[in-house]
C-alpha cells in the first residue's frame, strides 16, 4: 500500500513566494501587516509560523531591493572612466544619528525675601 505524497507544501511555497509585492513600498506595508496579524495575539500556532515565515520571505525581498536600488546608485555615480563621482552610498558605514537631548529641569529659583516660611 503506497502513501501519496501531498505536493502541497512545495506549491504553497512557491505561491507564496510568487506574492511578494515588487515594490519596496508595498513589501513594508505587507511586513507591516504580517507583524500586527502576529502581535494581535489571535492566530494558531500554525498560522503565526506561516505569517512569520512570510515575514522572513518579505524581510529578504526588502534587503535585495534595496541592495538592488545601492548597486544602481553607486552604478549612476560612476564617470565614463568608472572612477567615482562622489562617495558609495552605504548604510552600514552612516554614523547613527545622535540621541535628542533630554529636556533640562528648570534650575530652582530662591524664594522671594517676603515669603517666610513659619
Amino acid at each position: 500500500m503506497e502513501v501519496a505524497k501531498s505536493d502541497k507544501a512545495p506549491k504553497a511555497d512557491k505561491v507564496a513566494e510568487a506574492e511578494v509585492p515588487e515594490q519596496y513600498g508595498d513589501v513594508v506595508s505587507r511586513l507591516e501587516e504580517t507583524v500586527g496579524r502576529l502581535e494581535s495575539g489571535n492566530l494558531s500556532l500554525e498560522d503565526s509560523l506561516k505569517a512569520f515565515e512570510e515575514g522572513i520571505r518579505l524581510v529578504r525581498r526588502g534587503e535585495k531591493l534595496l541592495t538592488e536600488a545601492e548597486q544602481r546608485i553607486e552604478q549612476l555615480l560612476l564617470d565614463e572612466e568608472g572612477n567615482d563621482v562622489v562617495a558609495p552610498l552605504s548604510v552600514a558605514a552612516r554614523p547613527a544619528a545622535p540621541a535628542p537631548a533630554a529636556p533640562r529641569a528648570p534650575a530652582p529659583r530662591p524664594p522671594p525675601e517676603d515669603d517666610v516660611p513659619f
